[in-house]
C-alpha cells in the first residue's frame, strides 16, 4: 500500500526522466570548437608600440578603453566582431588602456570613454565618442572605403 507521498514521489521522478532524457539533453548541448577565432583586435602597451602599428599599417582603428569603464566592456565585443569581419580586413584594430598609456592618451586627447579613433596613413580622420554601435560600424565603413 503506498501513501500519497510516495505515489508522487515516483510520479515525480518518472517525469523527471521522460522530460531529461540523456538524448533530449544532448541536442540541446551546443558544441564548441577547439581552434580559436582571428581574435585581431591588438593590445597596444608601450608607447613605441603605438607608433609603429600607426607607421607599419595603412588604417587603423583605436579603441581607448579603461577597465572601470561600463560601456567599454559592453562594446568591446562588438569591436572583436567587427575585427573578424571580411569587409573590415585592411583595417588594423588596436585598443589601447587610457589608465596603461597616459602619454599616448594625452597625446590623442582622450577626454572620454570608450573613444574610437580612425587613422589614414597615420593622421587622425574621424573621431567616435562612446559606446554607439551603428556609429562604429558607420566609423569602420568609411574606413573600409580608404
Amino acid at each position: 500500500m503506498s501513501t500519497p507521498f510516495l505515489r508522487s514521489t515516483i510520479q515525480s521522478s518518472l517525469l523527471r526522466r521522460s522530460i531529461f532524457k540523456p538524448s533530449t539533453l544532448q541536442q540541446n548541448i551546443r558544441q564548441f570548437h577547439y581552434s580559436s577565432p582571428k581574435m585581431t583586435v591588438h593590445n597596444i602597451s608601450t608607447t613605441q608600440e603605438w607608433k609603429d602599428a600607426l607607421k607599419n599599417n595603412k588604417i587603423v582603428m583605436l579603441d581607448c578603453f579603461a577597465t572601470w569603464c561600463g560601456p567599454c566592456k559592453a562594446i568591446a565585443p562588438m569591436l572583436v566582431n567587427h575585427s573578424n569581419d571580411e569587409q573590415f580586413k585592411d583595417i588594423f584594430f588596436a585598443k589601447i588602456d587610457v589608465d596603461e598609456l597616459p602619454e599616448v592618451s594625452q597625446e590623442l586627447g582622450i577626454r572620454a570613454m570608450p573613444t574610437f579613433m580612425l587613422f589614414k596613413d597615420g593622421e587622425k580622420a574621424e573621431e567616435l565618442v562612446g559606446a554607439n554601435p551603428q556609429a562604429l560600424v558607420g566609423l569602420l565603413k568609411k574606413g573600409a572605403e580608404a
